[in-house]
């Protein structure tokens, strides 16, 4: 049987074991990593996650089944099994479960690599790292500075998925992503350390990672280090005028607005990994910030590491605009959360393998841009900070408390930048460091990562990013310097 005919057997038998919904899900999942560590090669990594699921609702109550084997009976016990859990469970269920309209779709979303990753000689990609590692160290030694600790890994992930549903849907998809991370650490006699990590990600080929042109980059970022570690003096501790850099306003993005934005996070359901959310239903439609700041999430990017354009659930996927104008206007949905809001779903339902249950999730979480140039938002500041990225973050269960300790920072002194900085810090709240914005730049860029929720927990590959933003009036602090 071909994975089309398997997936429309599974949902036509739980029909007629009496589901008034059912979905079937093929995924398969491979990926390859390299890593280097302190200039020798790991064991590379290599692994296929394949199988099918099934998730039904029985009698107002959601069962979920899945295996990893495609024979008519493997399929026939996976549905049974699915079955069983949603009529247990439906004994207890005071509010029935129900799924959203949504429009009937066939459709696929393929992306062809012009370079396919598993085409390039292993050799190669060790030999990249080889040479990215051998630059980064030559770099920082001229200042007298090590790098003790350095890893760095390269690799590839390849998620094909095909979902039919009982309304008459089918989607298929198959996206290839690439991916280069490292992390450095820097030491100088008398100086201590510092530290520097970054992940680099996006949906294509080969031709991505050529196109990061890693020597530079990361050799550039470990000059910094060594500049940090050499020239950086305190930075103030007053309350003054702040330019955060892209990098960090994504982090802020991704952490204060999209995960208590989630649906399910606000009714309660899910606390894991993410933590929970300082947003209920009554705050939608509230100020949260300036009406400069405008928080969008949105798969459709095209080359993103969170590219898709239909999601588990077979709905199309859409910019979702988490605060418009510093209001709260929208969560993240899935088609069951949106009848218990009363809306409709937004797209934002996947899984991160075969065995596991579609939850809302983020995709491309970023603030929008606005009209002033890096040098337009320091100009304006007599006396202040530039923060370009950060070292460290946290934040609370309910995403309202946070905390960012800058790596790259400067003094700015009459509109232009002066000093460079160690370790400074801000600690807002989330309303806070929102209502702070007074002007949004205009270029936006896009950082990796891979975010976590659920239990077991689910990791996705996600962007997240924004323009610099300036905020006005905040509280400075230093970290100590380790």
């Amino acid at each position: 049987m071909v994975m089309e005919d398997v997936l429309n057997y599974a949902v036509n038998y739980a029909m007629k074991l009496g589901a008034t919904y059912a979905e079937a899900r093929y995924q398969s999942d491979t990926f390859e990593e390299f890593t280097l560590r302190n200039g020798v090669p790991e064991a590379p990594a290599f692994g296929t996650s394949r199988g099918l699921s099934v998730r039904v609702i029985v009698s107002g109550s959601m069962g979920f089944a899945s295996t990893n084997l495609t024979r008519k009976t493997d399929v026939r016990d996976a549905v049974n099994r699915a079955i069983t859990l949603a009529k247990a469970s439906s004994k207890a269920v005071k509010n029935p479960i129900r799924m959203a309209d949504v429009k009937t779709v066939r459709a696929e979303c393929v992306i062809k690599p012009r370079i396919k990753p598993e085409y390039v000689d292993p050799d190669s990609k060790v030999e990249l790292l080889k040479d990215v590692d051998e630059r980064s160290v030559a770099i920082t030694s001229r200042d007298d500075v090590k790098l003790p600790s350095r890893v760095l890994s390269v690799g590839y992930l390849m998620t094909e998925k095909q979902i039919i549903t009982s309304e008459g849907s089918s989607v298929y998809s198959r996206i290839p992503r690439v991916m280069f991370s490292y992390m450095l650490t820097a030491a100088k006699a008398g100086k201590g350390t510092a530290q520097r990590f970054e992940n680099m990600g996006e949906s294509g080929g080969w031709e991505r990672v050529e196109r990061w042109l890693l020597e530079d980059k990361v050799s550039e970022e470990a000059s910094k280090l060594a500049n940090i570690l050499t020239e950086a003096t305190e930075p103030p501790t007053d309350t003054l005028d702040v330019v955060l850099g892209p990098e960090l306003v994504g982090i802020i993005c991704h952490e204060s607005a999209g995960h208590p934005l989630e649906a399910d996070r606000v009714l309660g359901r899910e606390a894991a990994q993410g933590g929970e959310t300082y947003v209920s239903r009554e705050l939608i439609g509230e100020r949260i910030g300036s009406e400069h700041v405008t928080i969008v999430d949105d798969p459709r990017l095209p080359n993103s590491f969170g590219y898709y354009l239909y999601d588990d659930e077979c709905v199309e996927a859409r910019e979702r605009v988490l605060i418009e104008n510093g209001r709260i206007n929208e969560l993240l949905h899935n088609r069951e959360t949106a009848t218990e809001f009363g809306t409709v779903s937004n797209g934002s339902s996947r899984a991160s393998l075969y065995g596991v249950e579609p939850i809302v999730r983020m995709a491309n979480t970023y603030m929008k841009p606005g009209d002033y140039s890096l040098e337009e938002l320091i100009e304006g500041i007599r006396y202040g900070v530039y923060i370009s990225s950060y070292m460290e973050w946290n934040i609370d269960d309910r995403r309202w408390n946070q905390r960012y300790v800058g790596l790259e920072a400067y003094l700015i002194k009459n509109g232009k930048l002066d000093a460079m900085l160690r370790n400074p810090t801000i600690e807002l709240t989330t309303k806070g460091l929102y209502s702070s914005v007074d002007a949004v730049g205009k270029e936006v860029k896009f950082y990796a990562g891979y975010c976590g929720k659920s239990e077991p927990m689910q990791s996705m590959p996600v962007w997240f990013g924004g323009p610099a933003i300036r905020l006005r009036n905040v509280r400075l602090g230093r970290s100590p310097v380790s």
